[in-house]
């Protein structure tokens, strides 16, 4: 086949799902002529398993992409049919928003911003070469035959790579929801030194809302009074469409269980790694044997349509079987399938082979974003996506990288995992894995980042104007609660609200500190009701968390100290003496860029890291 070169571009993004998007907006956003190819225009941003944004932990994720200029919330409050704040009964650190979406909109949403963004084209096509010279990008090739020069690149393949979609005896070659898969890209991924993997995820059946008895099932609403994901949004829908609660059986597992030898994942047909906390039915039925049901969630995929996602039933089993488990359930008896569940398996790369500004080790310029990275979900890739085509447009700026701390964001305990830690199965968030998760919630996401998004100029004027007037709300209201309040009524309202006695003045803060609601002190007080909902609880939030908060800094400031002490890009841990076998062959192989990094390799103790400040002293580093 004769090449022939086409338009030249700084960067070019391989990819257009919410990775891609993500990082094809941040790159031309910041000035990169850039193009996003995918191998269909149909799959830009789509979401081929759960209709939903967030989650546990992932909202987390949502709202700093938003906070510092991505794209993501604001299109996930535009296409939202309900949203609610999961862990509402539990502290503040680990509340998350999630919301059912219109996938559909959600996808045109994307598409046109993409579309009508300036330095941005979009390009079908497949990518199938990625051309180096000297080390470093020079551009990307095509299954046409087409070359794009560029400086950087960023992949973000999503689960299409050599993809194969497996249900009972049957499989075939192809990409989630019947996209063709891409083939061509990973032999060149592994020829310039990625070390490939293969892993698996999955997706329910979705089936006909007029053949479901709902009046069996439990009625989940959603919630009003609550944030959206974006801080340019105002407000949530007051209306919103309901999802049901069902469960699954004895006959429902019954039935997995007699057809244990015609699943995929149980007869060696699926040999790739699942996720853990995933999990299909069939190995949540066999794993947790003694539990009597699973509960299952019936989701809208939209407004235009009759497809009912069933969440918590994802499944590789043959359709004979999904048909007579799916009907098992109750409110489900006489279901009609519009599409039937399967298995995907995908080639991946390991990620201790990236820097934490997510550039390939082995070539400068090359960039990995989302599930080729090991992660699963949309969240998780969207925020890979913002910092890899950020750090594109940083690399060609010849500025340095944006790389965002541990105790700065969950984007930064993502990255920092994937690329010191490594993972073995599709890598999730979860509220669990960040140490400073009281510092990192949902409702100061903006405060921690919208600076730094600015810095690398995704934060434009209006975001940044807004940002301003909500920091300016936020401390004057801290400044008002601060203030005494008419002693004897304030005394009577804190003794009726088992707040224990008052000696002498006491403020609105005060009172929150005794765990009296502010809501229930605007209520008695007539107070504080030009402010929004939003800022009403972040203030609330901190005031009663400040104690834990300043205990935190501390531990903050002591982790920093560590991350400061940069480690040379040429040290040879084999020579180094005193240092263990393994951390000797951890180092090596991770070579992290600083002390702090290093400490939390699996394999390294405090007594290596004793070592390697002692090596630091005598090289006079």
């Amino acid at each position: 086949m004769i090449s022939y070169t086409e338009d030249r571009f700084d960067v070019v993004v391989i990819g257009a799902g919410h990775a891609g998007a993500e990082a094809a907006l941040a790159a031309a956003r910041t000035g990169q002529k850039t193009a996003i190819l995918t191998v269909n225009l149909e799959n830009i941003a789509f979401m081929a398993c759960n209709p939903s944004i967030g989650g546990t932990a992932k909202g987390h994720l949502v709202r700093e992409v938003d906070a510092l200029g991505g794209e993501m919330g604001i299109n996930a409050d535009k296409a939202m049919m309900q949203i609610k704040m999961l862990n509402r009964g539990k502290g503040s650190a680990v509340q998350s928003l999630r919301s059912q979406s219109d996938k559909f909109r959600y996808h045109a949403l994307m598409k046109k911003t993409l579309e009508n963004t300036e330095n941005l084209s979009v390009i079908q096509c497949e990518a199938t070469e990625i051309l180096v010279e000297n080390g470093k990008v020079v551009g990307v090739k095509t299954s046409f035959g087409s070359v794009f020069p560029c400086k950087a690149v960023v992949v973000a393949t999503g689960v299409y790579l050599c993809s194969r979609v497996i249900a009972g005896e049957w499989s075939q070659n192809a990409g989630p929801s019947g996209f063709l898969p891409a083939n061509g890209l990973t032999a060149s991924l592994a020829s310039l030194g990625f070390k490939i993997r293969r892993f698996k995820t999955g997706t329910p059946a979705r089936i006909d809302r007029r053949s479901i008895d709902f009046s069996l099932l439990e009625r989940q609403d959603g919630e009003t009074k609550v944030y959206p994901f974006s801080f340019m949004t105002d407000g949530v829908p007051e209306k919103q469409e309901p999802c049901y609660i069902t469960y699954t059986n004895e006959k429902t597992h019954k039935i997995i269980l007699d057809n244990l030898d015609r699943s995929p994942l149980y007869n060696g047909n699926i040999e790739s790694t699942g996720p853990r906390y995933c999990p299909s039915i069939e190995t949540k039925v066999v794993r947790f044997a003694d539990k009597e049901r699973h509960q299952i969630f019936l989701e809208p995929e939209g407004y235009d349509t009759n497809e009912i996602y069933v969440q918590g039933m994802s499944t590789s089993l043959p359709h004979d079987v999904q048909r007579d488990m799916y009907r098992s359930v109750k409110g489900l008896e006489h279901c009609r399938f519009m599409r039937y569940g399967y298995a995907i398996e995908y080639d991946c790369i390991d990620s201790l082979d990236l820097k934490p500004s997510l550039e390939f080790k082995k070539v400068a310029g090359l960039f990995t974003a989302g599930q080729i990275n090991g992660t699963s979900g949309y969240e998780e890739a969207a925020a890979q996506g913002l910092i890899a085509g950020v750090n594109a447009s940083m690399y060609i700026q010849g500025r340095k990288p944006l790389v965002i701390g541990r105790d700065e964001g969950y984007i930064g305990v993502l990255i920092d995992d994937l690329v010191t830690k490594g993972t073995d199965e599709p890598y999730r968030m979860m509220t669990s894995r960040a140490e400073y998760r009281l510092f990192l919630r949902q409702d100061n996401a903006d405060t921690r980042l919208t600076e730094k998004g600015r810095e690398v100029g995704l934060v434009k004027d209006d975001r940044y104007e807004k940002f301003l007037q909500r920091q300016e709300m936020i401390a004057k209201l801290k400044a008002e609660i601060n203030e005494n309040m008419p002693p004897k009524k304030a005394a009577e309202f804190v003794k009726k609200m088992n707040g224990g006695e008052v000696n002498g003045g006491i403020s609105v803060a005060d009172m929150i500190r005794r765990n009296i609601p502010l809501e229930a002190v605007r209520e008695e007080f007539g107070l504080f009701k030009d402010y929004p909902y939003d800022v009403l609880e972040r203030v609330e939030t901190d005031v009663k968390y400040e104690g834990y908060l300043k205990r935190g800094l501390e531990q903050i400031e002591r982790a920093r100290k560590l991350d400061q002490r940069t480690l040379p890009a040429d040290i040879d841990y084999m020579k180094i003496s005193g240092l263990r076998n393994e951390a000797q062959e951890k180092l090596e192989r991770i070579r992290p860029e600083n002390l702090g990094q290093a400490s939390r390799i699996s394999g390294v103790n405090p007594a290596d890291i004793a070592v390697l400040m002692v090596y630091l002293k005598q090289k006079g580093l």
